[in-house]
């Protein structure tokens, strides 16, 4: 058996906050994580799907990228969570 190699192991403080979305289009239950990891970039999960996706505000405009991220089929669901998220991250 091959031996692995750890990459990194970093432990640190971070700021996470669950957020619970209901909009006209879709609701949304997000976990937000503010951590010094990803050069300056919040990790996103979305909880009902699983996905997760580290953003900055640019990413978070970008509809294309949400959609296929987090799994979401509808546009306007997309739109109201870019909304959400520019105006939260």
């Amino acid at each position: 058996m091959e031996e692995s190699h750890i990459l990194y192991d970093d432990t640190e403080q971070t700021a996470t906050r669950f957020v619970g979305i209901a909009g006209e289009a879709a609701r949304f239950d997000v976990v937000i994580t503010t951590t010094s990891h990803f050069y300056g970039k919040k990790l996103v999960a979305v909880i009902q799907s699983g996905r997760t996706a580290i953003l900055n505000d640019e990413d978070a405009l970008n509809l294309p990228y949400l959609m296929e991220a987090f799994n979401i089929t509808d546009e306007e669901e997309a739109e109201e969570f870019s909304r959400f998220l520019s105006a939260n991250l």
